[in-house]
């Protein structure tokens, strides 16, 4: 019977995907759209909110400004979706701006890009998740008291949506995503219809206030402010590069489906900001930062409504149906406006885990072929953020975009150089011709946004976006030097390429495998020396590569044993071990099983954190199976000498002094058997479990 734990789960998440079901959750466009556009589609609802109270703390008169406000940030952002339609194909493989930057420029810079994105896609999660609140609680009071609440209970509904799997969430979100970009679409047809058709004047409900000028703005304080106007209304292009990194998600053709959704992601964007800036204009709409400040001449008790929330009063009326469903639906798409980050984050940290720039749990997927840990990481830091800020949305757009440009920027270059070195190899005419307007686009969009960056820098810096950049540093150190951790282990546990044959001398009956590396040649040495009746080697495919991988391995060393795979269809090891053996226990039901476990020992307690602890649940279980011994066959690394083995020498004060784990003797001391050098002695031993890490 399942466990209470298991049916809540089962219950909540549904029941697990087969590994070959992952073709099933490819998204077609119509679904990828909603899922990985809702950010930028989103951003409508509060970029012209930030470019109007910007440009109010010069007084009324600045709004002038807003038309080329926005007009250079359509331009930003036409470049930006151009320049990433060259990049999905040219890269298709999902890694986006890291891939791009890995390749092109290093890894170093590749680890910088990534940092600045795991950085964006959290804040795009609470500035998001924080708006809609906003904008909720502007016609619905409960929800104005107790925002923080709200937001997390948002941020977790979202995360549960997203463990269900990939297509569930996309197709979730497409019905109230699209609802949006129809319903603000006709508002914007509507009321520049009675403008210019019908010739009715209309006016904002904040059209009659008064304000004042926060200060006097004239000179280069005028450009200042509007260069940070500029900076806010860029947040307009938050979540553009999502659709590269989620490529893979895409249904075949997968570059082709990724560059039109790019393409309907902008159109209808721009389409959108252009609208609403020019209707606000229309409408004489004002909006400001401080409103008690700012507004000294309006009616009594008067609350700042949002922009979109003002134009949809002004062109369906105060009371209409229609302006409820308008603050509904764009409240709810600020909400899902977070799912592209919940759909960008986990794919980006899979690749990073594959590339060992974070631990290998963030490349696993879970029940639902969701990456189930970068999902609940990204859910866990969002939460912090929103509690931390209050959920101000003010506070947190502050910190927001810069990630992204620097991202833009040095994916750009990078595509440069990739243009460079393909066209000193390409000789056919058209194919130069194609690579060089690419090449031309990449370096219009790596000027602007590089541009832009700057611009971002120096107007946000003070204001917030330092400690943005003080977050992407600490990731970016912290993943170098868990790349340097797993690099380092890597090196301890190669074997080499030549070395002589380990003879048997003791028993033996199945041998678990994950690699060919330092501890399974242990274990295979010490369970052939055993000198059992039957020896074979078991592994458990969860991965068809790396189980193709380790085939090749074995078949290039030419391993003296067989090797057995077992297929795992949901991924799970222990179960397909348990099973193996009890079908070798029916087999010879008097006889006894044992199965030898290699694994290898850390000696910091952090370390831990790096490595999963499949040997631990394993020996778990089959310590209960009868007739079945289990033997662990230790390799300890090199952090292990850093332990105070004091107390354990003294219980062993017959045996000679410990020396340094380079000089450990060997495993068997048979004049004619050699163990690979650096292998412990036998009284080692350690919990790590065996995993493909």
């Amino acid at each position: 019977m399942a466990s209470p734990t298991s049916l809540l789960k089962r219950l909540l998440l549904g029941r697990p995907f087969r590994s070959d079901r992952l073709q099933h959750t490819l998204l077609p466009k119509r679904i990828a759209l909603p899922v990985f556009a809702s950010d930028a589609l989103s951003s409508v609802a509060y970029a012209p909110d930030e470019i109007l109270l910007t440009l109010s703390i010069a007084g009324a008169s600045a709004y002038f400004f807003s038309p080329w406000i926005a007009l250079a940030v359509v331009v930003v952002m036409l470049t930006v979706v151009a320049s990433y339609r060259q990049n999905v194909y040219a890269y298709p493989s999902g890694g986006g701006d890291y891939e791009v930057a890995t390749v092109n420029l290093g890894p170093k810079f590749g680890v910088g890009v990534a940092s600045a994105l795991l950085v964006d896609y959290v804040l795009t999660v609470a500035v998001s998740v924080s708006s809609g609140v906003a904008n909720l609680g502007s016609v619905v009071p409960f929800v104005a008291t107790h925002k923080v609440l709200i937001a997390v209970s948002a941020v977790v509904l979202l995360t549960a949506v997203n463990l269900r799997g990939l297509r569930e969430s996309g197709t979730a979100f497409a019905i109230p995503t699209y609802g949006f970009v129809i319903v603000m679409l006709g508002m914007l047809l509507t009321g520049l219809f009675r403008v210019f058709v019908l010739g009715d004047e209309l006016r904002a409900p904040s059209a009659d206030l008064v304000i004042q000028a926060e200060h006097s703005v004239t000179g280069f304080a005028l450009v200042f402010l509007l260069l940070r106007t500029f900076s806010s209304g860029a947040a307009a292009l938050t979540g553009v590069e999502a659709i590269s990194n989620g490529v893979p998600a895409f249904k075949a053709p997968k570059s082709r489906n990724a560059a039109t959704t790019l393409l309907l992601l902008g159109t209808i964007s721009v389409s959108m900001l252009v609208g609403i800036i020019w209707l606000a204009r229309l409408t004489h709409l004002q909006f400001v930062e401080d409103p008690n400040l700012q507004i000294v001449s309006g009616p009594e008790g008067y609350v700042q409504k949002t922009v979109t929330t003002q134009l949809g009063e002004t062109v369906f009326g105060s009371g209409s149906i229609l302006l409820y469903v308008l603050a509904g639906v764009t409240a709810l798409i600020l909400f899902l406006a977070a799912n592209t980050a919940f759909n960008g984050f986990p794919v980006l940290g899979s690749i990073l885990a594959q590339d060992r720039y974070l631990p290998r749990q963030f490349h696993t997927r879970g029940d639902r072929l969701a990456f189930s840990n970068g999902i609940t990481f990204l859910a866990l830091f969002a939460i912090v953020l929103i509690v931390g800020f209050q959920a101000e949305v003010t506070k947190l757009i502050q910190l927001y975009i810069v990630g992204v440009f620097v991202s833009f920027t040095v994916s750009q270059v990078g595509m440069i150089r990739h243009w460079n070195r393909h066209l000193r190899t390409e000789r056919d005419p058209e194919a130069r011709r194609r690579m060089h307007r690419s090449r031309a686009i990449n370096t219009f969009g790596a000027g602007l946004t590089g541009a832009v960056l700057v611009i971002v820098l120096i107007t946000k810096f003070l204001l917030g976006a330092w400690i943005a950049i003080a977050a992407m540093a600490v990731i970016y150190v912290l993943m170098l030097a868990i790349r340097r951790h797993y690099d380092r282990i890597a090196v301890e546990l190669t074997p080499p390429d030549e070395g002589r044959a380990v003879l048997p001398a003791r028993n033996h009956a199945i041998v678990l495998v994950s690699k060919v590396h330092q501890p399974t040649l242990r274990a295979i040495a010490y369970a052939r020396a055993t000198r059992p009746d039957t020896l074979t080697a078991v592994t458990v495919n969860v991965d068809e590569k790396d189980t193709r991988d380790l085939q090749a391995d074995w078949e290039r060393r030419e391993m003296a044993i067989p090797l057995t795979v077992i297929d795992s269809p949901y991924r799970e090891i222990t179960r397909p071990i348990l099973d193996f053996v009890a079908s070798t226990r029916r087999k010879s039901p008097r006889d006894v099983v044992t199965v030898f476990i290699p694994e290898y020992v850390v000696g910091r307690w952090w370390e831990n954190l790096l490595h999963n602890q499949s040997a631990l649940r394993l020996k778990g279980r089959l310590l209960f199976e009868p007739g079945v011994m289990v033997v662990s066959v230790p390799w300890q690394l090199a952090s292990t000498a850093s332990k105070n083995l004091d107390r354990l020498d003294a219980t062993l004060s017959r045996t000679p002094a410990r020396g340094p784990r380079s000089a450990v003797p060997p495993l068997v001391a048979t004049p004619p058997v050699a163990a690979p050098p650096g292998e412990g002695g036998p009284e080692n031993s350690g919990t790590m479990g065996n995993s493909r890490d």
